[in-house]
């Protein structure tokens, strides 16, 4: 398609402003994970039509898709559990739930079953694949992750007193590793930056591959891509840090609910 349009790669990187090496190992094929945002880029500087373009945005979204989460596509929206593998950092904030990967499996269960539109199978496959997004926290290259989590999530008894009480212990324990920090937005702070609702903010190792921004919705998943769009969900994530309590005071908090 680049030659198709007589364009030069130098040309192309300089319009895009990527690095002067970028595209000549695209076209040869040494990127590991394609971007969905520079498919974007390279369709709209191409003038493509918007049904190459989707297609092109399609293939790289679909490419991401890799790995034991392939057999659980029929309960994991998306490709979040292959952004989350690749991830170096992922930064989290939730109103409502403790982040999934925190979650126990009766907590999950108990969140699953509220919706009332699942089968006791559904729910079992959709728990089984959710401890399974939680085994990066273990891994070799584990991501660092950040969350930050309203304390009207912790106050909620999902699933009853027992299970609430267990899920909290299970939150204690993960801040007690080295990769994660947990900080617990506080009631009396009132209104906030993060007001309008959860979302993740992932990171990856590669300065290629740029931050991503996760939004679930009751349908479906939103990834954001677009730079200024990143950079005002970082800026509300800092925002709500300075507000919350610190890493130590939140493990102090979450162990007077245990």
């Amino acid at each position: 398609m680049r030659e198709e349009r007589n364009l030069k790669i130098e040309s192309v990187n300089k319009q895009l402003g990527w690095a002067s090496g970028k595209l000549s190992r695209m076209e040869r094929n040494e990127w590991k994970l394609p971007s969905v945002r520079d498919m974007k880029d390279l369709a709209e500087l191409y003038e493509l039509s918007d049904e190459m373009h989707e297609a092109l945005t399609s293939l790289a979204r679909e490419s991401r898709v890799r790995g034991w989460w392939v057999d659980f596509k029929d309960v994991l929206r998306g490709g979040l559990a292959d952004f989350e593998s690749g991830a170096s950092m992922i930064r989290t904030f939730e109103a409502l739930l403790v982040p999934g990967l925190f979650q126990t499996a009766d907590y999950a269960a108990a969140v699953l079953r509220g919706s009332r539109v699942m089968s006791d199978s559904e729910i079992e496959r959709k728990i089984d694949g959710r401890m399974r997004r939680q085994e990066i926290l273990a891994s070799s290259d584990a991501p660092h992750v950040w969350a930050v989590v309203d304390e009207a999530a912790l106050r909620k008894r999902v699933g009853g007193s027992d299970v609430m009480a267990a899920q909290v212990q299970h939150l204690i324990r993960m801040a007690e590793l080295p990769n994660i920090d947990i900080q617990v937005l506080r009631d009396n702070v009132g209104s906030h930056a993060a007001m309008e609702g959860a979302f993740m903010i992932l990171d990856f190792p590669d300065p290629a591959d740029l931050p991503l921004v996760y939004i679930e919705t009751a349908t479906e998943d939103l990834y954001l891509e677009q730079p200024e769009t990143i950079q005002n969900y970082v800026s509300t994530f800092g925002h709500i840090c300075s507000e919350a309590e610190s890493p130590e005071a939140s493990v102090r908090f979450l162990e007077s609910l245990s």
